[in-house]
């Protein structure tokens, strides 16, 4: 929780997908998060999907098919594989 309020993010759980949305868009903001994000479900269906806790990279190809999925981070993060699975991805189309 330390490292939550260095950067600014600590919050109350939100209580319904407005304060959702504006929680996830505070995080994306004040972290300089520079990729899309994505708000899951209160049920959680993308974390359920795609084992998304802990931490995790993943390449997400056509019809939503999981092409490369990292293991647990942050020490199981290699970005080169996911670079990698990027260019294998590219090359095949």
């Amino acid at each position: 929780m330390q490292s939550n309020v260095r950067d600014g993010v600590l919050f109350r759980s939100p209580k319904d997908e407005t304060e959702r949305a504006y929680v996830a868009g505070a995080c994306v903001r004040k972290l300089g998060i520079k990729f899309p994000a994505m708000i899951d479900s209160f049920e959680n269906q993308a974390e359920s999907a795609y084992t998304g806790w802990p931490d995790r990279l993943y390449l997400i190809g056509h019809g939503g098919r999981i092409l490369y999925k990292s293991k647990p981070g942050p020490f199981g993060f290699h970005p080169q594989d996911l670079a990698e699975a990027i260019k294998t991805s590219l090359a095949a189309n």
